[in-house]
């Protein structure tokens, strides 16, 4: 069991609050909160610790596509077969995880991350303008090709889940990053739903701490969502090289100490 003292909680409960606020805008919450559950109780149990975040953060997750829908118009009949291959890719990955080791994951992302951050720096017009440029058939495919593969990474080690959503749905099928971010949390939504159907049967989340942090998340969440909706593509846009940024300096120091490790 975890400690749970008053300062432990509001601790959490503040980092859980700040989480869906970045989550709700770009995603990458979980560079918020897992590293403070790890901090916070270093002798729990990984995976519960994995199961408490993904309880609580769950529902921020769900408050913030639901936002989106009331006032970000989707293609959401082609974004079904997507968030069916996202729970079913991230089922698949949670499955791997259990047998093979994370190690090439954490020392392949900080490479492929200062990828997506130059790409996205570089092009300065990437993201601005909504401008699909597929067919309605090629874009459902395209999309749940997208929902299987983040989907499944989400399953096997997961950091920086939603981030790649925003960027693949940009950059793979020509969408603004408001309409991508939008689509992202109801893909992350349904990566969050298949990890819980793991995390939750095999006893891995600890309500006590983790009902208290999901009220915290959704409020973060509901004014991270306020603010995208209300800035815009643009605005979007940079909270994005921000977090992606920060993922990339988060990755790199914790590969270095992997691989530093004796």
């Amino acid at each position: 069991m975890l400690e749970l003292t008053p300062a432990n909680i509001g601790l959490m409960l503040l980092a859980s609050a700040s989480a869906g606020l970045v989550d709700a805008i770009v995603g990458g919450g979980g560079l918020i909160m897992v590293p403070s559950l790890f901090g916070l109780f270093p002798q729990a149990v990984p995976a519960t610790l994995l199961g408490t975040n993904k309880a609580a953060s769950v529902w921020g997750t769900g408050w913030s596509a639901w936002q989106f829908a009331q006032r970000v118009r989707l293609p959401s009949a082609r974004l079904w077969g997507a968030m069916v291959a996202a729970l079913i890719g991230a089922l698949l990955g949670a499955w791997l995880a259990t047998r093979v080791p994370a190690a090439h994951f954490r020392l392949a992302l900080p490479p492929v991350l200062v990828a997506v951050w130059a790409y996205t720096l570089w092009r300065k017009d990437l993201g601005h303008a909504h401008a699909p440029h597929l067919s309605h058939r090629q874009e459902a495919l395209a999309a749940t090709a997208l929902g299987a593969g983040i989907g499944f990474y989400d399953g096997v080690f997961g950091p920086g889940t939603g981030s790649f959503f925003v960027f693949a749905l940009v950059r793979g099928l020509g969408w603004d990053f408001l309409h991508a971010s939008a689509a992202a949390k109801r893909l992350n939504f349904a990566t969050n739903v298949a990890a819980l159907a793991w995390f939750i049967p095999h006893g891995h989340v600890v309500w006590a701490l983790a009902l208290p942090m999901a009220v915290a998340n959704v409020a973060g969440s509901a004014l991270g969502t306020r603010l995208a909706l209300r800035h815009g593509a643009g605005f979007v846009r940079l909270a994005f090289l921000v977090v992606v940024g920060a993922l990339i300096l988060k990755t790199g120091w914790d590969a270095g100490a992997h691989w530093l490790a004796p």
